[in-house]
């Protein structure tokens, strides 16, 4: 029963978000676009079903997502997992905690395979380019950006250090690497570390983090608990740069074994680039 209580006042609270929305919505249309809104009983039926979703969603979270996260940051930094550096050899050294490592890598390579908006976008890459960018292959090159972020993550909060360091050193890479990638990729590139942090993977990062961050000792969730999400947004971009560039001289070098470049490299180079995605 207090479950239910709770989801509905969830609900409510949703609602009262997604009203402003809904409001100027109509308003601008009936002020600036004016007449008779088209499919106007569909909108309202749409906006409820977002309502109504959006609220089993975060009831979801707070009942199940988020107290995961916790349980799983809690369990693998316990002294039975840990073996006994809790006890006779001493203070824990950051190898002490591969298990977090590896969980982290696996649960941000999955949560991003299974993330919605970045299918999404993987298929609408792949429509546009007409078939040069592989849906599969932009997925597994985020989702490994992703894997590799949060595990980074999480080695910052077991060993407390400052978050600014890692983000300096990870958007200089951005930085060149933007400078040498296919241009075909780039703008995709930069998108996809926004589209994948979203409905799945920031509510169990997050979790995760926050677990961390209470269950290794001398740690603040404040100070140190969040900062994985900056994590799963930012080697997304490396990553996929990386893929591109791997995939540019993966072509240019069969095509140079092929005989196939000919006059103009940078147009070849271009052209192989698309194919090779």
């Amino acid at each position: 029963m207090e479950l239910i209580l709770d989801g509905i006042g969830i609900v409510a609270g949703t609602a009262l978000d997604v009203l402003p929305i809904a409001v100027f919505m109509f308003v601008f249309h009936g002020l600036v676009i004016g007449g008779r809104m088209a499919d106007r009983n569909r909108i309202i039926i749409g906006f409820v079903l977002v309502i109504a979703g959006l609220g089993c969603f975060l009831v979801g979270l707070e009942q199940a997502l988020f107290p995961l996260g916790r349980l799983m940051a809690e369990q693998l930094t316990s002294a039975e997992l840990l073996g006994d550096a809790h006890g006779t050899s001493g203070a824990l050294n950051w190898a002490d905690y591969y298990w977090v490592y590896l969980f982290a890598f696996a649960i941000g390579f999955s949560t991003t395979l299974a993330e919605p908006s970045m299918l999404a976008v993987a298929i609408k890459a792949h429509e546009v380019s007409g078939g040069a960018i592989s849906p599969w292959g932009l997925r597994v090159a985020v989702a490994l950006g992703v894997a590799i972020g949060v595990a980074l993550g999480c080695f910052r909060i077991v060993t407390g250090t400052s978050l600014q360091y890692y983000v300096m050193a990870g958007y200089l890479m951005v930085i060149v690497q933007t400078m040498v990638a296919p241009k075909l990729i780039v703008p995709l590139a930069y998108d996809s570390g926004g589209v994948t942090t979203s409905t799945v993977t920031v509510p169990l990062v997050t979790a995760l983090g926050l677990g961390l961050a209470e269950a290794v000792p001398g740690r603040s969730p404040l100070l140190d608990g969040f900062g994985l999400v900056a994590f799963a947004s930012l080697f997304p971009i490396i990553s996929v740069l990386a893929y591109a560039q791997l995939a540019a001289l993966v072509s240019a070098h069969s095509a140079r074994r092929s005989g196939a470049v000919r006059d103009d490299p940078a147009k070849t180079h271009d052209k192989e680039t698309d194919h090779a995605l």
